[in-house]
């Protein structure tokens, strides 16, 4: 009893015809995926951090705090 010949041609056309768009698909899926979970998320948490910073406040906050050498505490 003998086994029967491997097919070699044409093994690599035959695999890819299947392993291709799977492989695109499965990226396609994961970009979409990372997109809802987790770059919509941030942007939204940008916005709402951003809504209501203010540079100025900040600004001083720090100033007052001794964080720039180049800036001197207000006297007040």
């Amino acid at each position: 009893m003998s086994l029967p010949k491997p097919m070699m041609r044409g093994m690599l056309a035959k695999r890819l015809r299947f392993h291709l768009p799977v492989a695109f698909g499965v990226a396609i899926s994961v970009a979409i995926a990372y997109k809802f979970a987790v770059t919509e998320p941030r942007k939204r948490a940008y916005a709402n951090f951003y809504k209501q910073y203010d540079a100025v406040k900040e600004f001083n906050a720090m100033r007052e705090a001794g964080i720039f050498e180049s800036v001197r505490p207000s006297g007040k």
